[in-house]
């Protein structure tokens, strides 16, 4: 069984296409032309080449954030990563918490990241749902007609120091820093932030779970399936990933099987400013990262 939490029509999403200006040192993006709709936009996103990885002008139909999550809960430090089934591509992969920047925030797309740890990354207690601040600012509470929020405790959701080269949005440049990436086979900038959500103690009997929108009969879904999660924990030893795939229940962290697993590009190897590949195994990305 699953629970319908939102409903809403795709015409509400616009994003823009975006001209993109690569060098060694920095990274300039801007909106190009008309906002364009759901549909538009995965029209756009085909594959697109780049002769030298490090500098380049292409033109690339969106722009989109992931959030690398890492969650502090009783004195240790996790990975946060989500299931995604990827209809426009044919494979399921986990992937870090993502999705696409509206127009009206392209130039903020910190305020994006934000919005899509609300809504994707939902802790339960039995006493309800946990509410989040960033700095002094509450969070979204996007399914508040549907789910009991907490007023307290809360989590607290803050940004960690980003990549060494500079990033621009036109004049703008990005303070936070995030890693970036042109992504080839989809035609897309993706930013990652850096971010930590620390859980309060006084949420002992915690339960994770991803919610995702989906189009279902020309309407955006969103849906929580208690018996299916799709929220994945890596825990981390001094900073690094253990080879280890976790969800939590009720307090009870339960490892999982990765056998067969995949993860989004996002893991992949990157060269200059650019993804090549589409997904990668989990064995060969704990190998990379193992490697000197």
């Amino acid at each position: 069984m699953s629970t319908i939490l939102l409903r809403k029509p795709p015409e509400h999403f616009k994003t823009l296409p975006l001209s993109v200006e690569a060098t060694p040192e920095q990274l300039v993006y801007q909106g190009l032309g008309q906002p364009l709709n759901f549909s538009e936009m995965l029209e756009r996103r085909r594959p697109v080449e780049v002769d030298d990885p490090q500098r380049f002008s292409l033109e690339l139909a969106n722009l989109g954030v992931s959030v690398r999550l890492t969650l502090s809960w009783q004195e240790q430090d996790y990975w946060v990563l989500v299931r995604q089934k990827r209809n426009d591509r044919g494979d399921e992969v986990l992937k870090m918490i993502s999705g696409y920047v509206p127009a009206q925030e392209v130039g903020l797309p910190l305020l994006t990241a934000i919005q899509e740890v609300a809504e994707e990354c939902l802790l339960e207690t039995p006493q309800g749902w946990l509410s989040g601040r960033f700095g002094e600012t509450w969070l979204p509470a996007p399914y508040d007609g549907s789910l009991n929020y907490r007023e307290s405790p809360t989590f607290a959701l803050s940004a960690l120091s980003g990549a060494a080269r500079q990033l621009y949005h036109g004049s703008q440049r990005l303070l936070e820093r995030p890693r970036a990436y042109v992504h080839l086979p989809t035609a897309s900038l993706q930013l990652v932030y850096d971010m930590r959500l620390e859980v309060p103690g006084e949420a002992r009997q915690l339960s994770l779970y991803h919610v995702d929108e989906y189009l279902e009969e020309g309407r955006l879904i969103a849906r929580l399936r208690r018996e299916q999660p799709d929220l994945y924990l890596i825990p981390l030893e001094h900073g690094q990933p253990r080879a280890e795939l976790l969800t939590l229940a009720k307090g009870k962290p339960q490892r999982q099987d990765t056998r067969d697993i995949w993860l989004s590009e996002g893991f992949a190897a990157q060269q200059g400013w650019v993804v090549q590949a589409e997904r990668i195994r989990w064995e060969e990305w704990l190998a990379a990262i193992a490697r000197p």
